[in-house]
């Protein structure tokens, strides 16, 4: 659809309704990126385990989301707790790579600075500047975040793989804390890199501290379960990020959350029987502790 062309004399209206109709055409010709049959993976931390782990983790739900537009796709999940830019380098053929994938997320960056020493630098001058250490003796060279996100991108295009790129969720709800300041410029050259890459940017950082401030509850944890691993309310906010990152529209958002609550209802029912659980095992102990001191008669 061409707009039309606005007169000298039609004023703002005239404008406006050219605006309107350049947004209308653009909206029409939008698509989601993914198609039916084509295969995803899902590399990252413990963050993305969990996403497919838990019947409502992320992706999980970016995987319902899709499937609710038409669009089925074959998941290659890719998450491993505790992993860091070089230890996601360092499998990244076995763990992506060798599924030959037609697209794959990549999330990471929350390890490389929770972890301190035992993290990755952000580039030389900051591997330069502080004594990091190995978390273990077999853990892959360290290099640098900067490097290790570089290759894993390069990698993946040369096989092939479009990346979408996500940039880290929190550490700590609290937005000043010092991890999340520490996490600024991670994430700042992840931005740079998508623009430079021309490679899909799903910006869960910026998305989140807008949601946490608006969500305006100190000392709370609303979006995870402590202050890192996402609860429900914060898989379905990565998920949201990661399917209009995708090309889904307010209407297909829409119809994602709607096929959600199925897996948001199974979720809380395992939450619940583990809860319950949970308070059975620790009623037995205190009744046997009990038992214990009490005094013969």
């Amino acid at each position: 659809m061409i707009p039309p062309r606005v007169s000298s004399n039609s004023g703002w209206r005239g404008v406006v309704w050219a605006v309107v109709l350049a947004l209308a055409a653009h909206t029409a010709s939008a698509e989601i990126l993914i198609k039916n049959g084509e295969e995803v993976g899902f590399l990252g931390d413990s963050i993305t385990a969990s996403g497919w782990g838990n019947p409502a983790g992320y992706v999980k739900l970016v995987v319902a989301g899709l499937a609710a537009n038409g669009v089925k796709i074959e998941p290659a999940p890719a998450g491993i707790g505790g992993h860091k830019s070089n230890n996601l380098l360092n499998r990244l053929d076995r763990d992506v790579l060798s599924k030959k994938p037609q697209w794959m997320t990549l999330s990471c960056g929350v390890n490389d600075v929770l972890q301190g020493k035992k993290g990755v630098p952000l580039n030389d001058a900051q591997a330069a500047a502080t004594n990091y250490e190995k978390s273990i003796p077999s853990e892959p060279e360290k290099g640098t975040f900067e490097s290790n996100i570089t290759q894993i991108v390069d990698r993946a295009q040369a096989a092939g793989v479009k990346v979408i790129i996500l940039t880290t969720t929190v550490i700590k709800e609290d937005l000043a804390s010092r991890e999340n300041q520490q996490l600024v410029p991670y994430n700042d050259f992840l931005r740079r890199l998508a623009i430079e890459r021309q490679l899909p940017l799903a910006d869960l950082n910026a998305l989140f501290r807008e949601k946490i401030k608006a969500a305006n509850q100190p000392k709370k944890n609303v979006f995870t379960t402590d202050g890192v691993h996402m609860n429900t309310e914060g898989n379905k906010l990565m998920a949201i990020g990661v399917l209009r990152t995708m090309g889904l529209d307010d209407d297909q958002i829409q119809r994602a959350r709607e096929a959600w609550l199925p897996l948001e209802t199974l979720e809380a029912e395992i939450a619940k029987r583990a809860a319950e659980a949970k308070a059975r095992l620790d009623a037995e102990k205190a009744a046997r502790d009990a038992a214990i001191v009490a005094p013969a008669k």
